[in-house]
């Protein structure tokens, strides 16, 4: 072969390489900017889905706060045991025992001082202080988030359901009285079910526990 024909059949080649690669890279770059695009998406559902309006906030719970446009003053936050968060510019803050609108209006009015008409989002992030437990004869056995208003019955239903050889009639939930003494509440399964005696099927309080035995 002649040195011409050599160099004609190596830049042949080379367009064909050139032009499978750039269909490569073009088949990679829409899949990267759906991926891009659905990172939001992800970050919201990740969020804890709470009520802002009727979820009481609560130590260990995490918070995101945004302020628009004050990316110094937004963070991540955690109540702390004593209710209480720490944000630039305003110092310390109740969070415990309120709503995150409610917060929300709280930090408003404070960085009022500081920021002209400051636009603030609390977003819960995790929801730690709201929890119960189902214990005893169930698929599912553990803790479990309480952030909206779920009942006993509800609560049976996302441990699993119960087992066979559970007694259905002698459930009774274990809660905890402002006064720190602890009660127990019967619960009559098959009661309920049928109709009967549907006060039993109490909305849980956090830290309630579903005993199953």
């Amino acid at each position: 072969m002649s040195l011409f024909k050599k160099f004609s059949v190596l830049a042949v080649v080379a367009v064909v390489s050139a032009g499978a690669m750039a269909q490569e890279v073009a088949k990679a770059l829409p899949a990267a900017d759906a991926t891009a695009k659905d990172a939001p998406a992800a970050d919201a559902a990740a969020a804890t889905k709470v009520d802002p309006n009727s979820y009481v906030l609560g130590a260990e719970d995490v918070l995101a706060i945004s302020v628009w446009k004050e990316a110094d003053v937004s963070r991540t936050v955690s109540i702390r045991p004593d209710g209480m968060i720490s944000l630039p510019l305003v110092g310390e803050v109740k969070a415990g025992g309120i709503t995150p609108l409610e917060l929300q209006a709280t930090l408003r009015h404070a960085l009022a001082k500081y920021i002209d008409s400051p636009e603030v989002t609390v977003i819960v992030e995790s929801a730690k202080s709201h929890k119960f437990n189902v214990v005893g004869e169930v698929a599912k056995p553990g803790s479990y988030d309480l952030t909206t208003t779920m009942t006993v019955l509800d609560a049976i239903a996302v441990a699993g359901g119960l087992k066979d050889f559970a007694k259905s009639k002698q459930i009774y939930i274990l809660r905890k009285d402002l006064n720190g003494t602890e009660s127990r509440l019967p619960f009559n399964y098959k009661d309920v079910i049928k109709g009967r005696h549907s006060e039993q099927n109490v909305a849980l309080a956090p830290h309630d526990t579903v005993v199953v035995p």
